[in-house]
This record gives C-alpha cells, structure tokens and sequence, in this order.
C-alpha cells in the first residue's frame, strides 16, 4: 500500500499534541509527504522534510518555504482567487498520483469553518479510493464509503456522521450500540457517542458516506 501524508494549515497545536502526533507518524509507514500551504509549518515542527508544497502560499513563511526547497520539496503555487481550498488541492494531486490511502495531518484549534471543511473535504466521493482520514491532534476522522475497521482501545468513542446525504444500510461491529442495515439521515444524532467493545470494530454502509469520529482516539 502506498500512502501519502498530506499536512494542512492551521495554528501550531501544542506541545504535548505535537509530541504525540510525532509518535503517531513514527508508527506509520509512508511513502510521501505534501503540505498544503501553512502546513508546511505543522510538517517542519514535526521533522518530515515534504516533497510538495502545494497551494496559493499565503499562510506560509518564505524562510520556512525556503528552507523545504532547499531540501528539495517542489512548489505547486496557485492564484489566491481559487474555486478550492488548499488542502482540496493537495489531495486532488494524492489522488492523481499512485496512492492507495491519504492521510491528513492537521490542527485541533482555529476556526470553525476550517475543520468542519477538512471533515467535508476527506468524504468527498471522488477520493474514496484513498480511504482518506484525518488526525486532527488527538482526534481521528475515518471516511467510511464501503466497509472500514475502527483500530481503536475498548471504550473508545466513535460518532457516525452521515454526510453528502443518508448513509444507507449502516452495519457495525464491535460498537456497544450495534447498527443493523439502518438508514443514517443528515442531522439524526442516532450513530454518535457510542463505544468500542473489543480490540477492533467495523463500520459498513452499503450506500452514501459516513465520517466516523474517534475523539482523543488512534485509529
């Protein structure tokens, strides 16, 4: 499997979150990294030397972008008038590459509107193939398009979240609250807060996409 880390911006997160993402990445076996803009920051403070820097480079230092060119990353630099975000951009180049799995890298803290695009952006249909997730700091977001396993502790939570429409035919596994081929609608609290019962757990859907939040949760 070939896997690409994408690292997106946002504000710095905090020593203790940064140390853990480090570890995190340490067990996580790679092939590629790309920073979308000011992630470049996140990737530097964590010590992954990028090879891409993609977007239209207005949250990020020249020195820092400096020195990532100097390490050999290349600079994929787009107009600030764009039809998409910086981390939508660095994801559509992960899928046009020979990745399997995208996983974004990012930042619990900032604005509102920011996080809840990077949960919409991984669902995106188009890029189901790379079974994309998210660490946001010590929180986990899975897209579920098909079937996924959950790596998560018993007792970890996990909320399912229906998003671009219902989620048909839900199905879990090894969740506290089982789900049997149930209908997920846009807004229904029905998959949130449940629990992990055993050392893995699975979610299916047989239609539509759902985001499976692990909080303060390694997946």
């Amino acid at each position: 499997m070939h896997t690409t880390v994408v690292f997106a911006g946002g504000p710095p997160p905090d020593p203790g979150t940064l140390e853990r993402t480090r570890r995190r990445l340490d067990d996580l076996p790679y092939d590629r990294s790309v920073a979308a803009d000011g992630g470049l920051h996140l990737a530097q403070d964590l010590g992954v030397a990028v090879g891409l820097v993609i977007g239209d480079l207005d949250s990020v230092d020249a020195d820092r972008l400096d020195e990532a060119t100097r390490g050999g990353a290349d600079v994929d630099r787009h107009p600030t008038d764009k039809d998409a975000t910086d981390l939508e951009l660095a994801l559509d180049t992960v899928l046009a590459s020979d990745a399997d799995r995208a996983v974004v890298v990012g930042s619990p803290e900032g604005r509102m509107d920011h996080l809840l695009s990077t949960l919409t952006t991984i669902a995106a249909p188009r890029l189901a193939r790379l079974e994309p997730e998210a660490w946001l700091g010590d929180d986990t977001l899975l897209a579920v398009h098909g079937t996924r396993e959950l790596h998560a502790s018993p007792g970890a939570l996990v909320s399912l979240l229906p998003v671009n429409g219902p989620a048909v035919g839900v199905t879990t596994d090894g969740l506290r609250g089982p789900l049997r081929g149930e209908t997920l609608e846009p807004g229904t609290t029905r998959g949130g807060s449940n629990r992990v019962v055993g050392d893995t757990a699975c979610v299916s859907v047989d239609g539509g996409t759902l985001v499976a939040v692990i909080p303060g949760g390694a997946a």
